[in-house]
């Protein structure tokens, strides 16, 4: 997925024609005068001579630096990570109704120069690759009772480091820049815009004395904007999401706005996963378990994960083959995958298990990597891949795989993961942090909660696997580190001769789901919220499962798709 094209962009033409006019005094700030270049520039430390000073980086993601500059002796660095973009602001006091222009020369790819609060329509540019100093330049009006307005830098998920230098803006003073003052009023007019299968657009009305506005999903925090509207995306095609917004100032974020509720449209790019999915692995080869065709997999399973993709001597290249042991034909194999979509299922070649050795370690590989399954996806009509990769992963790489993969794809692709409960124990290790930076690509996590012994719990608090704390304890790690509700499911062995420990009781899945979902069924261990988006679960395998007469996804599937 490609960055957003800010809006400055498309204005690029009026805002170059408005920067010349006001350079020869043509055009004058509404109701103030003109903005001349008397006005001065009323940024503080613009060129970042005083280090970091009045300035605020995000995620500890800012520096100063002596090399590269622009003029001076210091720059700005900013380093984006995880779900962070290395977003640098400042807040400066201006007057109503009057007209502004911002610039900043920055060197990097993906850097981005904006206004945010500005009481009319907020501004930004950027520039996708600046191998040497370029500037970046911008204008804006501030509305009738605009008094503030935050200018800011930000990068992009994955990319490297970017520098900014010599920043300014010009126009008439306001003031003392504002110290933030009293916590804002909740904001009102929260109003559901365009809605595409993976994305909502949001509006509401601007808060006197906000500096900054946080989008809520499903109760979790998605989004922090600067000015009065957001697209949320990454969501799954016909499903419905609660939202709400909340604003905020140095002084503290406001209480939460009144919920609107939109459900997202099933598009032409691939099945309508339901709000809450059961998935569901299919083995490739047998191992002593059912040996099953796709249509012998129950209904049950929304999402079928076929296990597992081939290692090429290409690096990072995948290929698919049946098993001949199968006895499976590739024509019926296709013509199954093609019936499962026709039912509204989605069907996914896993790549990884615990002998996979596919490594993406390069660009190169990565790009090997997204072409291949793009390839075996048109070949088979898998509707997108599953990473289950238990070996380890590099998350520079991987994210440049799969977003590769999903500029190929579109916006149908289904991205699952299955790590190991290790992978997802912090947002710093190479698995979260892969799936946090494709956040807004990836449909689920289902984590392996098995096979592991005992884990630290979101509390700090050590929880012994097959049980209902171990499940719920270890999923808030997730839902309380940055996954959406939606992006996380349960993965449990579908009996206890699927995995080498860890099985639990279908019941107990059921305990855990009920948990997280509403807050009953609990052990010891209480969340510290509900998710009632949450996506449900993921068994080892569907072969094991039909070994055991079909009693998990019998028990378990009814229960996950009866979730709030």
């Amino acid at each position: 997925m490609h960055p957003p094209r800010p809006l400055g962009l498309r204005r690029r033409l009026g805002s170059t024609l408005t920067a010349l006019l006001l350079t020869a005094g043509g055009i004058g700030a509404l109701g103030s005068g003109p903005a001349r270049a008397a006005d001065g520039n009323l940024l503080a430390n613009p060129g970042f001579e005083n280090g970091l000073a009045n300035w605020t980086c995000s995620g500890d993601s800012g520096s100063t630096v002596s090399s590269p500059v622009h003029g001076g002796q210091s720059a700005l660095k900013a380093t984006p990570g995880g779900q962070d973009d290395a977003r640098c602001t400042q807040t400066v006091a201006v007057k109503p109704n009057s007209q502004y222009q911002l610039s900043a020369w920055v060197r990097g790819s993906y850097v981005y120069l904006g206004a945010g609060g500005t009481g009319t329509t907020d501004v930004s540019t950027w520039t996708p690759n600046a191998g040497d100093w370029q500037q970046l330049n911008t204008t804006f009006t501030t509305g009738a009772d605009t008094t503030s307005v935050t200018v800011y830098l930000h990068g992009w998920y994955g990319q490297p480091a970017y520098f900014a230098d010599d920043l300014a803006l010009t126009g008439p003073g306001g003031g003392p820049n504002p110290p933030g003052g009293q916590v804002p009023a909740a904001p009102d007019g929260l109003t559901v815009g365009a809605v595409t299968p993976s994305s909502v657009a949001l509006s509401w009305n601007p808060v006197p004395g906000a500096t900054g506005y946080t989008v809520y999903r499903d109760g979790a925090k998605v989004q922090s904007v600067n000015g009065t509207s957001a697209t949320v995306t990454g969501l799954a095609p016909g499903t419905a999401y609660r939202f709400q917004v909340t604003a905020a100032n140095s002084a503290g974020e406001s209480a939460l706005s009144a919920a609107v509720t939109a459900t997202t449209g099933t598009g032409g790019g691939g099945p309508s996963l339901p709000r809450h999915a059961l998935t569901g692995y299919w083995q490739n080869f047998d191992n002593g378990a059912t040996v099953q065709k796709l249509t012998d997999v129950p209904d049950a399973y929304d999402i079928i994960a076929v296990a597992f993709a081939d290692a090429t001597s290409t690096p990072g290249a995948v290929d698919f083959t049946l098993d001949p042991a199968l006895h499976y034909g590739e024509d019926r194999f296709k013509a199954d995958i093609a019936a499962k979509r026709a039912a509204g299922k989605s069907v996914v070649l896993s790549v990884g298990g615990e002998k996979g050795s596919v490594s993406v370690n390069d660009a190169s590989s990565a790009e090997n990597f997204a072409s291949s399954v793009y390839a075996l996806m048109q070949r088979y009509g898998f509707n997108g891949v599953d990473i289950d990769l238990e070996n380890g992963l590099n998350p520079t790489y991987m994210t440049q795989a799969l977003r590769s993969l999903s500029a190929k794809a579109g916006s149908g692709l289904v991205i699952t993961m299955a790590p190991q409960t290790i992978d997802m124990q912090s947002p710093s290790a190479g698995y979260f942090r892969t799936a946090l930076n494709i956040k807004d690509i990836l449909t689920v996590v289902n984590t392996q909660f098995y096979n592991s012994g005992s884990m630290n719990g979101c509390d700090g608090n050590v929880y012994a696997q097959g049980t209902v704390d171990f499940l719920t304890a270890l999923a808030c790690v997730q839902l309380e580190g940055g996954l959406s509700p939606s992006q996380v499911g349960l993965g449990v062995p579908a009996s206890s001769r699927a995995a080498g420990s860890g099985y639990v009781d279908p019941s107990v899945v059921n305990r855990a789901l009920d948990c997280l979902a509403g807050g009953t069924g609990c052990g010891s261990f209480k969340p510290p919220h509900t998710y009632p988006g949450i996506r449900g679960a993921m068994t080892w395998s569907t072969n094991w499962d039909a070994a055991a007469g079909n009693g998990w996804s019998s028990a378990v599937g009814p229960h996950v798709h009866g979730l709030p």
